[in-house]
């Protein structure tokens, strides 16, 4: 942490930073404000009203993705969640255009390679070892921005893992009653994350380490987390961080379509969910997903993991960008990188957001800053 400073930015990247006495500055910041990296949220199945699922569209995309800078986020990657494959196919078409949405860094496909004893709210009736034409629309991510898929390694053959590796896509295990052994099997074949750590997984025990215990071992391995004390507690936050430390540890919204509206209620392909203290559910008080945002998770872990605000910082934005292969771009205040940064105040009200230096209201950013 640093401060007061001022930051410029020149054709949408960072050019200086300056701790001496303050520049004149075309934005300048409440003197209480904190600028930092704008988050990157790996897992955004919602917002703004809109499930990616329902809406697989420009206009579904773009509703998501202004729901959720308003809270910090400027990088994501909207999530589809297992569905019959002509959704799939119809987000591929779409994909390309909306990788001229700002924030759009790629997507996510949570499934339909899932294990059904673990499935969470997921439909089993749509989860399924993928065919050539499910192939064929997954594998069409792999050129569309950093995309990445959630599968259960055990469910599917390692060649496949090699195929999507190969297609340029980022695989993650979740959903998964993998082994300890065929977690690591798996990521000799390319598997670099752990899509929400501790949920929807093999657990730890003292002879079979399952996923989770792999994934705690294993440093070449990236896990996504959802800290908003409901979906794990704190204790298990806590050694995760020990664990994983910042590096490796990622903060996700897991968000659904309530982020960013006042409603308590949607419908997930077919089934009523209803949020409740935070909480979202299907009838059967099946976790749906998270009403979270990421400068909540961030707040979340400072709070209940008890780790500084820097560690916090870094889990929500340089982290996430070096698993998706942009750490030399985003994640830093540095010159160089873009200028993606989000300023918030003491109580965690996001204040200003800039993808490449342009402002929500479309200024071009030299901000004044502290932190």
């Amino acid at each position: 942490m640093h401060g007061p400073g001022s930051v410029t930015i020149s054709q949408g990247r960072i050019e200086s930073i300056s701790f001496e006495e303050a520049a004149p500055a075309s934005i300048r910041l409440p003197h209480d404000a904190i600028l930092a990296p704008a988050f990157i949220d790996i897992q955004v199945n919602g917002g703004g009203g809109v499930l990616l699922n329902d809406q697989p569209t420009e206009a579904g995309v773009r509703r998501i993705v202004e729901a959720h800078r308003k809270a910090g986020t400027t990088g994501c990657l909207p999530t589809l969640i297992t569905d019959r494959p002509e959704v799939v196919e119809r987000l591929a078409v779409a994909a390309e255009g909306c990788l001229d949405i700002p924030g759009v860094l790629g997507f996510h496909l949570e499934g339909p390679a899932l294990n059904r004893s673990r499935k969470g709210i997921h439909p089993e009736a749509e989860i399924r070892v993928p065919d050539r034409r499910d192939l064929a629309a997954i594998k069409s991510f792999g050129d569309r921005g950093r995309s990445m898929v959630t599968l259960a390694p055990e469910c599917v053959p390692a060649s496949m893992i090699d195929e999507l590796v190969g297609a340029g896509l980022r695989i993650a295990a979740g959903h998964s009653d993998a082994s300890a052994a065929e977690i690591r099997q798996a990521v000799d074949h390319g598997i670099s994350g752990v899509t929400h750590l501790f949920n929807a997984m093999s657990q730890l025990s003292a002879r079979e380490p399952g996923l989770v215990g792999a994934a705690l071992e294993d440093d070449r391995l990236f896990a996504g987390i959802i800290c908003d004390g409901i979906h794990v507690d704190r204790a298990a936050l806590r050694v995760a961080f020990r664990c994983k430390g910042r590096d490796r540890l990622m903060l996700v919204s897991d968000a659904m379509p309530l982020v960013g509206t006042d409603d308590r209620q949607f419908l997930l392909q077919g089934r009523q969910i209803t949020l409740h203290d935070n909480r979202l559910t299907g009838s059967d008080g099946t976790l749906a997903g998270a009403h979270l945002t990421m400068i909540e998770a961030v707040r979340n872990a400072v709070a209940l993991v008890g780790i500084s605000l820097v560690d916090a910082l870094i889990m929500s934005s340089r982290t996430p960008a070096a698993f998706l292969g942009l750490g030399s771009a985003l994640g830093r205040i540095a010159p160089g990188y873009r200028a993606d940064l989000v300023a918030f105040n003491p109580n965690f009200e996001v204040v200003g957001t800039w993808i490449g230096g342009v402002g929500s209201m479309g200024e071009a950013a030299t901000a004044s800053e502290r932190g």
